[in-house]
């Protein structure tokens, strides 16, 4: 059976002596978020995560969600658990207090979010859309949409959806069929009618409303994207009191029977002449859509972060009891059978690998976290448009990155364990399974990439790309004369060398064939990401190196700091070479063969 325990530790440490999150309070609205309450609401938070939400992650996973003519009851215990979430105020940690909210930053539900993916991933699903919905609402919904409803979606009595992929169409948003018809009813309604698949939280017992954001085109819509509206469309039509009143005509049809977050329902949605509200302008619903989804991109990032996480704890656990074998440098352990695994070069090599990626990608996502409240809250507009392009930029970084690094990982878990990492009563082979789907939804990897290389790196001739290439260029020139920070410096300077080269290579042969930047942009976005969560480690190894001499009993936390960072740079950024040589090698090895020959 699995454990997990939040990892405090390393968030202090990230969030205090890297990135300084006090530097938040000075913003307007956050004056009271000093590190210490920041600190309070996460150990808060961790303890709902580990004693709560974590005991039900396997129970869930065995049981999953039930379907019955139109009805889905989440598995035993998960009403009861998001009963005490939502009586923590866990749903309105960072939403607005004028709707109910806590008004906390962005950054620290970033945290949270990594708990509750780490102790159970299929509830996390449920306030995680709720959340995204209430983003889009907020940012894009009238006065009175927002009156009505914000405040359900805060206090989480009332939870979200968003309902974009139809049976014909994934990706290919401009092929959707739904349709919304203006009601004659007076009310500024639309009747909507269509199908949506893969609508995770469509239908269960958690709330007593469900509100779906829909896509859907007006009947003089323009064809494509460009003819796409957003839709309100709640479960239950609320009465004049705000409580839920008579059904709409939106019905579940069945559940998805899935790999993994077997515990959140997936659902096929059937809108029958649904009373919806329009979210925005006519035509413009993918404006508003993309809030929501550029917020579900960075979640789902997060999700596999929190896998890694998890899978980590475990594998270093059994590593360190699993007696196999003897040292092939003598016997370690010679009052037992056998040494610990944890002896053997390439068990270690899985676990650094795993600690690796996850600190550096934790250390990544907290620095998005903190431009998103900048961009929220700074008083100059300059910082906050520095701070969007940023959060921009890394979108598509972090939602592809983290979720590759979380399904390779968990799979390490596995390994780790060996034949009992495959069978169920151990807990591993979940984490893989449920990390799986990160890698698909909300955009496909490789949608991120060719998000990435075809809209983020020419934008206004590279204006977000400078926002992070400015910044490791700075840091670099800062530090290439600390002998103590070179043998960290340098391998990031050169792979950094790379990005760029790799970098100007797309950019000008994407010009003469588009299926040039096509076939280099898995590989590029692998590049930027190494060369970004190295990044993270070379400012890491900074703060451990300044920190360790007084460090005292810490000591062994910055050591260790300093250890990772030096086999992320020597064994893992590395990888940015071979990268570098893929992208050169074009597209031709891949477009070079008729369709017929496969």
């Amino acid at each position: 059976m699995p454990t997990y325990k939040a990892p405090l530790n390393d968030v202090r440490f990230v969030l205090n002596e890297v990135f300084s999150v006090g530097q938040l309070a000075e913003l307007p609205g956050h004056e009271d978020h000093t590190p210490d309450l920041i600190e309070a609401v996460l150990e808060e938070g961790a303890k709902l995560a580990e004693n709560v939400l974590q005991p039900l992650n396997r129970s869930g996973d065995e049981e999953g969600c039930h379907y019955e003519n139109g009805v889905v009851r989440t598995p035993a215990g998960f009403p009861e658990a998001y009963a005490q979430f939502i009586a923590g105020g866990w749903t309105g940690v960072s939403a607005d207090p004028e709707y109910g909210g806590q008004g906390l930053p962005h950054v620290v539900n970033f945290v949270l979010e990594e708990f509750l993916c780490s102790a159970n991933l299929s509830f996390g699903m449920y306030p995680g859309l709720s959340h995204g919905a209430y983003n889009a609402l907020y940012l894009h919904g009238t006065d009175e949409l927002k009156r009505a409803y914000l405040p359900k979606l805060v206090d989480g009595t009332w939870s979200g959806t968003m309902c974009l992929t139809e049976p014909h169409c994934g990706t290919d948003l401009g092929m959707i069929r739904t349709k919304a018809v203006p009601d004659d009813s007076g009310d500024g309604s639309f009747a909507i009618t269509g199908t949506k698949i893969f609508i995770s939280a469509g239908e269960h017992d958690l709330t007593e409303n469900i509100l779906h954001l829909v896509l859907a085109k007006l009947p003089d819509a323009p064809p494509g994207t460009k003819g796409i509206s957003l839709f309100l469309v709640p479960k239950f039509l609320p009465r004049d009191d705000g409580t839920p009143g008579m059904r709409n005509g939106v019905l579940c049809g069945s559940i998805e029977h899935k790999m993994g977050i077997k515990a959140s329902s997936t659902c096929v949605m059937n809108f029958d002449a649904a009373k919806g509200w329009l979210v925005g302008q006519p035509h413009k619903g993918m404006r508003a859509m993309f809030t929501m989804m550029n917020a579900a991109r960075l979640g789902v990032g997060i999700q596999g972060l929190g896998l890694a996480e998890v899978s980590y704890q475990n594998a270093v656990s059994y590593a360190r009891d699993r007696l196999q074998g003897r040292s092939l440098t003598g016997t370690k352990a010679p009052e037992k059978p056998a040494d610990p695994i944890i002896v053997h070069p390439d068990v270690r090599k899985n676990l650094m690998t795993m600690r690796a990626y996850t600190e550096g990608c934790r250390a990544l996502a907290c620095w998005i976290g903190l431009n998103i409240d900048i961009f929220s809250k700074h008083p100059d507009p300059a910082v906050r448009a520095e701070a969007d392009d940023l959060v921009a930029l890394m979108t598509p970084v972090v939602k592809a990155f983290f979720t590759d690094i979380g399904f390779e990982t968990t799979n390490m878990g596995v390994q780790i364990y060996g034949g009992h990492g495959y069978i169920r009563e151990y807990g591993m082979e979940q984490f893989v399974r449920d990390a799986r789907i990160a890698q698909i939804y909300e955009g496909a990897n490789g949608i991120q990439a060719l998000d990435l290389v075809g809209r983020k790196l020419p934008q206004d001739m590279g204006r977000l790309l400078r926002r992070f290439f400015h910044p490791v260029s700075e840091f670099l020139e800062e530090n290439q004369e600390d002998p103590a920070l070179l043998e960290f410096v340098i391998p990031l300077a050169k792979a950094f060398g790379k990005l760029q080269q790799a970098t100007a290579l797309i950019a000008q042969r994407g010009m003469k064939n588009p299926d040039e930047a096509g076939a280099a942009s898995t590989d590029y976005l692998r590049l930027f990401a190494l060369v970004a969560v190295g990044f993270m480690w070379v400012r890491m190894v900074k703060v451990a190196q300044a920190k360790l001499p007084q460090a005292n009993g810490d000591a062994r936390f910055y050591d260790t700091k300093i250890r990772t960072a030096r086999f992320y740079v020597t064994k893992l950024l590395p990888q940015v070479n071979a990268l570098f040589l893929t992208i050169m090698a074009g597209s031709a090895p891949l477009m070079d063969i008729d369709a017929d020959a496969f």
